[in-house]
């Protein structure tokens, strides 16, 4: 028989709080461009029209000029810094062309905000 039945007790107690305490990991926050990419684009766009052999997006430059394109031909009337933050997004996802000063500039900018 156990000489300390209390401690088994305690324990299990000690246990079972840090359990209850423990906070899962919050999910990070989306970005500006993944938030307007997320809501305006992607019912069009699945991943792999980024891997298409023909893509039309070469370098930084090229991809934020296809964004500008969709966004008017949708009509959805995005600002430069809008245009801007979708394109880091979607370059820090699918493209991982080298950062361009607008790139840069935009980074920074949401460096600052958080």
């Amino acid at each position: 028989m156990d000489k300390w039945p209390c401690r088994k007790i305690l324990i299990a107690g000690i246990l079972s709080s840090t359990c209850i305490n423990a906070h899962p990991a919050s999910e990070p926050e989306k970005s500006r461009g993944e938030l307007l990419y997320s809501t305006h684009c992607i019912a069009c766009h699945t991943t792999h029209v980024h891997w298409r052999d023909q893509r039309l997006a070469t370098d930084w430059q090229s991809l934020a000029k296809q964004v500008r394109r969709w966004q008017s031909n949708t009509g959805l009337g995005w600002n430069e810094e809008d245009i801007a933050a979708v394109t880091t997004y979607l370059n820090a996802l699918f493209y991982h062309f080298p950062p361009s000063p607008e790139e840069k500039a935009v980074s920074l900018k949401q460096e600052k905000e958080r």
